[in-house]
């Protein structure tokens, strides 16, 4: 929590990291200035891309007292702008998740070698990103906390080669509390895929808390997009922030 005596900055900046196959790829790392250790956030980012919203959201959490990270999980397909180097990656069908899962643990790692880490660490993520979190936090052990922002085919009807198991089936090996803040309009999850996924949740014993929002579609957070919603989002932060301070702390 802020107070108006205490010490407070940020360092940012882009770092290599190693991930899936070892390969290395770039990353946006934040972290806190100041005495002590601290808890740390891994970020999945979108599908439009490593674009803006996700460097302002890393250090968001960074100022709020957590070393984050946000991998370039498109770096394997080129540089450009993030709208072009997304609008690629959607012609070559998405990035498979056993590459975005390897890459997300690789920033678990990095983080786990940083000396200001307090050995917590949670994973974040909104839309794709928000399916590529639950994957990493159901199959890769280390995680103490999840928050999927309205992650779309965490419940799949279809799967594909990239996509070859539906997220909800790894349900019963999520080993963290998952906090999870959806929307009543959005199309992908739908309310009904959310309530799907909730019954696999309780189903297998999990410490879950969902949150469904009225007049919300899909990205309710972004504040450049028709889609934002205010109220929605304020309330979303509130409760993302709360889930934080009571599993990582």
């Amino acid at each position: 929590m802020h107070t108006t005596d205490k010490y407070t900055g940020v360092h940012a900046e882009t770092v290599m990291m190693k991930g899936a196959n070892g390969d290395e790829i770039n990353a946006y790392l934040a972290r806190p200035l100041g005495d002590g250790k601290f808890p740390a956030m891994v970020l999945a980012h979108h599908m439009p891309g490593w674009d803006e919203w996700y460097r302002e959201a890393t250090y968001k959490f960074a100022d709020h007292g957590f070393i984050t990270m946000t991998p370039n999980l498109y770096f394997r397909s080129g540089h450009g702008t993030p709208e072009d180097v997304a609008a690629k990656v959607r012609t070559e069908g998405g990035i498979s998740d056993d590459q975005a899962v390897a890459d997300l643990e690789g920033a678990m790692k990095f983080i786990r070698g940083l000396d200001n880490f307090n050995g917590k660490v949670g994973i974040f993520g909104t839309c794709s990103g928000g399916r590529h979190a639950y994957l990493t936090a159901c199959r890769v052990k280390g995680f103490d906390a999840i928050i999927d922002c309205w992650g779309g085919n965490v419940v799949m009807e279809k799967v594909n080669a990239k996509m070859p198991v539906s997220p909800h089936e790894y349900t019963k090996d999520l080993s963290c509390p998952i906090l999870g803040l959806f929307g009543e309009e959005d199309s992908s999850p739908t309310p009904e895929q959310v309530k799907i996924h909730e019954d696999e949740l309780k189903k297998h014993g999990k410490n879950y808390e969902f949150h469904m929002y009225p007049n919300a579609g899909h990205g309710f957070f972004y504040y450049h997009r028709p889609a934002y919603r205010v109220e929605q989002t304020l309330d979303g932060w509130k409760k993302i922030f709360a889930f934080l301070e009571k599993n990582l702390s």
